[in-house]
Parts: C-alpha cells; structure tokens; sequence
C-alpha cells in the first residue's frame, strides 16, 4: 500500500431544490461574481432566472459559450479578462464538466499576471486562484469535486489536464432533477467517461481490497443506473445515483494508496479530442475494450479476471484468459448497447492521422510510465485497431 497525502475541501450540498442554499453559499465569497455557462440550455431549464433571481443582490458578469472540450481561446482568456477588468470577487459555473473546467482555468488566470497558458501547461504554478461554486447540470467528468479540469488549445493541437490544489471548488450544488432533460447521447458519454475514471484507477499494480470493493461498486452502479435513465429519464433514483457515482470517480479517493495507473485511456483520447473535437466519453467507449485487449499478458490477467468475476459476475472456475476475454467482450458490448459508438470512424476518424497522434501521445502524455507501458508503437497500434 501506497503513501498518499490526501483533502478535499468541496462541501457537496446534494439533492432536490438544494439551489435555494445559493445565496448563502455565495455571500462569504463577494459581491462581483462571474457567471459561466455554455451554449443556453440552462435558460431551457429555466436554472439561469432561477440563479439570476437568488443572486438579485449581486453584481453578475457573465460568460456564455463554453464549448465541450472547453477552448483556452476564446474562453479561458475572455473569462479572465472579464474578471480582471470588473475585479470579480468569485466565479460561479453553471453546466456540465467543461463549464467548470473552463472555470477553473479562468479562475487561476484572473491571479496571475502572465499568460494563463503558463499556468496550463505547468511552465509555472499558481500561487491563488478566484474561489469556484458550481450548479451541476451533466453528471459525467467528476470536476465538481476535484482540482483539475482539462483545457484544449486549438492551434497546436493540445489538451492538458490540468491540475491544481487551488481549483478545487468551495461548493458543488448537486440536484440530480437537473439533468433529467440530458440527451440520451450525452447521458451515455457521461456514463462512459465516469466508467473509465474508475477503470484507470482500478487497473493498476498495487491495490487494496477496499478500494476494488469502491470500484467494482461504482462500475455495477454506473452500468445499471444509466440504462435506467436512458429508459426513464426523470428516473429521480437513476439520476441520483449516476451523478453521486460521478462525482466520487475522480477525486481520487477510490485509489488511495493504490500505486499510480498514469491514466493512459484519458492520455490517448485527448489526442482524439483536440485533432477532432469529438466527445470525450465517446472517445474513451472506443478506445477501452482495445486498450484492454492490447495489454492482455501474463502481467494483467489477475487484473482482468477479478475485474470480470465482480463486475460482469463470469463463472471464476474458467481458464484465466476466457474469463480476461469475456470481460473485454462485456466492456464492449455494454458501451454498444447504451447507443455509444464503437469505432472511431464512426466519429469522423480515419487513419490519416493516426501516426501523427500516435506520436503526438507518445510525447505528451509519458505513457510509457502507465501501469502496462505504452510505446509509440503501442499506442499506434490501439488506435489502428478502434478504427
């Protein structure tokens, strides 16, 4: 078992009509608040009046247009400049994982005086950050109660996960009635993303019992939950459990003292994502069950066997490699059978530049430190095969 320094300072105020806790949750925070969200459907939802109304006595900016994977420009350098320009006090991030991504870049940036990218891609560290509140509306990434969020930059073809212990946000408002309206697609995505946070801790050389029984748990739920939900919406139960599952997956508590997996799904789907702006749990649905296939060896098959028996509930008395296969097999035919695509040409990716971010991956991402060592080679070879 692993040393580990562990906090999590987000207070998680969860459950129905737990908006109404908004103004007291904001008042020890400032005055100046920069409101951030995406493309409107919060207005749809009718949660842009509803903040608006409890946040009367304060003076609101705001910033609209927040992209999935979220763009350094034009919205992280728009966020901080507004921040910088009125001198806000807080941000306040209405939205799925990529508004609040995005929050967290900006609020890094509004402190500091050079180029945000500086702080994005580590050439140097925060010293403070804006605090952060959020109203979850998309249960999928987990931002809501950690410190890193992911940042792409279009021009070069980058996307940085970037962490920091000074993004964590003050306060996450979770009512799961506000993601009853997701679309079936990005409920699915969600699900996928969520599944692969936990994957990539589960999937490692030194783990604890403890922290399997948290994972196998988390996997059965997350599988379970999004089928219902896709059946019933405004399953409230589902819901629930979909997005208290989603937030859990990537605070990094289901892998305490766990030795480190170097994430090397999430390594290569960035790449996915910033060449072609697909959606990021769909790119991770697609990459998975091969990525498993791949490292199968004598090494991981004890992984994949106990991975099989308690999430998939496959017979433990096989051969170790039939149940390591019909495990891959389950992965893959659950991805399919909640509607995610399976093949990155269904995604608009062919093989053209399939090499270019083979290596791309390979430079940025030190996946030969993974918990099964990816070469350029490897990861050439994982992509080739999702095609």
């Amino acid at each position: 078992m692993q040393n580990f320094d562990y906090q999590t300072p987000t207070r998680l105020i969860f459950g129905k009509g737990v908006i109404s806790n908004l103004p007291e949750v904001m008042k020890p925070l400032g005055k100046r608040i920069l409101l951030t969200y995406g493309s409107g459907s919060i207005k749809k939802l009718g949660l842009y009046d509803k903040v608006k109304e409890l946040l009367a006595e304060f003076e609101i900016y705001e910033l609209s247009d927040i992209q999935p994977n979220p763009k350094y420009d034009p919205s992280v350098l728009d966020g901080v400049r507004i921040c910088k320009q009125h001198a806000v006090d807080a941000i306040l991030a209405v939205g799925g994982g990529s508004v609040l991504d995005c929050s967290k870049a900006i609020a890094a940036g509004a402190k500091y005086d050079g180029d945000p990218w500086d702080l994005i891609s580590y050439k140097v560290s925060a010293k403070d950050a804006l605090p952060i509140v959020d109203i979850l509306t998309l249960a999928a990434t987990g931002s809501e109660y950690d410190c890193g969020g992911v940042i792409s930059r279009t021009e070069t073809n980058d996307k940085i996960g970037y962490v920091d212990p000074h993004l964590f946000p003050v306060c996450s408002i979770l009512d799961p009635t506000y993601t009853f309206s997701v679309l079936r697609k990005q409920t699915a995505a969600g699900c996928a993303d969520a599944m692969n946070h936990v994957m990539e801790q589960y999937f490692t050389e030194d783990t604890t019992l403890l922290n399997d029984g948290f994972c196998e748990a988390e996997l059965k739920s997350l599988m379970t939950n999004t089928k219902i939900a896709l059946e019933n919406p405004e399953d409230y139960r589902a819901r629930a459990e979909l997005m208290l599952c989603c937030t859990y997956g990537c605070n990094g508590i289901l892998a305490l003292g766990n030795s480190a997996s170097g994430w090397p799904c999430h390594g290569m789907e960035h790449a996915l994502s910033a060449y072609y702006d697909i959606t990021h749990g769909e790119g991770l649905a697609i990459l998975t069950p091969r990525w498993m296939k791949h490292i199968l060896n004598d090494k991981t098959v004890g992984r994949f066997v106990k991975y099989g028996v308690n999430v998939f509930g496959i017979d433990e008395n096989l051969d170790k490699y039939e149940i390591a296969n019909k495990a891959i097999e389950e992965t893959y035919k659950f991805f399919e059978s909640i509607g995610l695509p399976m093949h990155l040409k269904e995604v608009g990716i062919d093989e053209s530049r399939i090499e270019e971010m083979a290596h791309h991956i390979a430079v940025n991402e030190g996946l030969e430190n993974a918990y099964a060592p990816l070469t350029e080679k490897d990861i050439t070879a994982i992509l080739r095969d999702s095609l």
